[in-house]
């Protein structure tokens, strides 16, 4: 079986790896995600691409994925809150309104350098939030390690009113486009190739 990697350090990412049965190490890419890109979907692509790569140059076999995701709303990156303030403003200005979850994913052969690329978007509605339901939220710490400010798998659920997309994109890495790129790449997952 073809070695899997995984570049980076999410939590939320190798815990829907092993949701999925796939056997996988983790390799931190350590890779700068403070970019001046303003095009969402072109910023997830390149640090997908450049976590990927960073991880490609130290091996000689094995699939690394890497995967970056941002929250885009009126044309405004909202990164990873910095501080308490930040994350209250973030999920204020995400409020009764749709906004937009992309995930650029990575994928790389170490041993022949291959690589495809992908960028998956989500559409988020939330309902109208309460300032207590935001003062208590960010209280909670959860915000703080989140593009957007917030998890959709933790206590935000109740936050979000509708999708359009992948779930799974908006919890940081859309599974049916990264099993699709495993498959071309010859990774066999269910028993096939």
């Amino acid at each position: 079986m073809t070695k899997l990697i995984l570049a980076s350090a999410s939590p939320r990412r190798a815990q829907l790896l092993q949701q999925i049965g796939l056997k996988f190490a983790v390799k931190v890419s350590g890779v700068d995600e403070d970019e001046n890109e303003k095009d969402p979907a072109r910023l997830a692509k390149r640090l997908a691409l450049n976590k990927a790569n960073a991880v490609a140059m130290h091996l000689t076999q094995g699939i690394i994925i890497a995967a970056d995701t941002v929250v885009c709303i009126d044309g405004k990156l909202l990164g990873k809150p910095k501080d308490s303030m930040e994350a209250k403003e973030m999920l204020r200005s995400l409020s009764g309104r749709t906004h937009h979850v992309l995930t650029g994913v990575a994928v790389i052969d170490s041993e022949n350098h291959r690589t495809l690329d992908h960028v998956e978007t989500t559409a988020v509605k939330m309902r109208h939030l309460r300032e207590e339901e935001i003062d208590g939220y960010v209280q909670s710490g959860e915000p703080f390690d989140k593009a957007g400010g917030y998890g959709i798998q933790g206590k935000a659920a109740i936050f979000v009113e509708k999708l359009d997309g992948c779930y799974f994109n908006v919890v940081g890495l859309p599974l049916t486009a990264l099993c699709l790129m495993l498959e071309e790449m010859g990774v066999q997952i269910w028993g096939r190739s």
